[in-house]
């Protein structure tokens, strides 16, 4: 049971987070980046780009640490969009997806894009489980999971690289990651602040 001081700091640390230049305006980015996605199933490209100056400058101007310099928004940058290009070129995610990631990295800078990450891809998951579920297209997407699969496992005997690019499937709908990415995000930083992480 959380004591009543414990439950004051908590609310303190959490306060920190949520009105601080940096973090209060990557969250405000990335709910409305995550709102206009699951309208729109589009992430403006003013928002990601307005979004990554933002950090790239602040982050360079006011540094988290005093021997952070310049390069450190621009490895967040890069590793976010790294981490999720692969994903773009399999057309699993889209490329507004990929940007915002790469605009979580350069507020975030490469060691917690990395966690970011971890935690988008665990929201994802998680998302696209319960949104084929509400869907009732949960069937749907396993036979897609066995079909993938057992492709693998021909290519695999075959000794050749498996594609998939020309595979008939039934599609099981489509997720508006920028959802996963800022419900992803936000829980890191809430759980790092809050000394979990």
């Amino acid at each position: 049971m959380m004591s009543q001081t414990e439950f004051s700091a908590m609310i303190e640390l959490l306060g920190w987070l949520f009105f601080d230049r940096r973090t209060g305006m990557q969250i405000l980015l990335l709910v409305l980046a995550a709102v206009l996605d699951y309208q729109t199933r589009r992430i403006p490209n003013w928002l990601v780009v307005s979004g990554a100056l933002y950090g790239a400058i602040y982050n360079t101007l006011l540094p988290p640490t005093p021997h952070d310099n310049f390069l450190f928004p621009l490895m967040g940058l890069a590793l976010g969009l790294v981490l999720f290009l692969p994903l773009y070129l399999m057309r699993a995610m889209g490329a507004g997806d990929v940007k915002l990631m790469a605009m979580v990295g350069a507020f975030l800078g490469p060691a917690d894009t990395l966690y970011a990450a971890l935690f988008t891809m665990v929201s994802g998951g998680v998302l696209a489980i319960l949104l084929t579920l509400m869907r009732g297209t949960a069937l749907a997407m396993l036979k897609n999971i066995a079909m993938y699969f057992q492709i693998s496992l021909v290519g695999v005997a075959n000794r050749a690289a498996p594609s998939l690019q020309n595979v008939p499937r039934a599609s099981v709908g489509k997720l508006p990651y920028g959802v996963a990415i800022a419900i992803g995000t936000i829980g890191y930083l809430v759980l790092h602040q809050l000394s979990f992480i």
